[in-house]
């Protein structure tokens, strides 16, 4: 298991330092991302990809839910009340609620694709003045050591928080 956390980093050539910093800690580069004013991170630093630019998880993820119980629904109501000369089976509920968180996680995660993600946006004003966002996946048992590595080496970073524990196969 991982835990993300989030650091702001004054400036691109401080990033680096931390890039590699990590590097040298053995956290893989595809564990950090970096996120900064456009066109500003160079070509071989990782940049943050859409789903974590943007909601598109959470929509995707609330479709899903929303969209199984309204597809639920409907195959009972489908159920209970059939159309004249059709008789739906109980099979038939489950393939209305598949259906349904189907088209509810497709048709949110489109719509969520739109919307900045709303964990980043407390690092939006910064990141416009020209500091780096840092994002990083650390295994659970590493936090405290990535944390006081960082901190002793670069007090100038400051800590922008973490999220639970995540899995390691979504």
């Amino acid at each position: 298991m991982r835990r993300r956390l989030y650091f702001m980093l004054p400036d691109v050539p401080g990033a680096r330092a931390v890039l590699d910093e990590l590097l040298l800690a053995r956290i893989e580069i595809g564990h950090m991302r970096f996120m900064a004013r456009e066109g500003s991170l160079p070509a071989d630093m990782p940049d943050v990809s859409i789903l974590q630019k943007t909601d598109v998880v959470h929509g995707a993820q609330l479709g899903i839910i929303i969209g199984g119980v309204v597809g639920l629904a409907a195959g009972v109501f489908l159920t209970l009340f059939p159309l004249d000369g059709y008789s739906v089976r109980t099979a038939a509920i489950l393939l209305v609620a598949l259906g349904g968180a189907l088209f509810g996680g497709w048709a949110s995660g489109m719509n969520a694709a739109a919307i900045p993600n709303t964990r980043l946006k407390q690092f939006a004003s910064r990141i416009e003045q020209g500091q780096v966002l840092l994002i990083v996946d650390v295994p659970v048992r590493r936090v405290d050591e990535i944390e006081d590595m960082i901190a002793k080496r670069h007090p100038e970073i400051s800590f922008g928080g973490s999220e639970p524990p995540m899995l390691a196969f979504p």
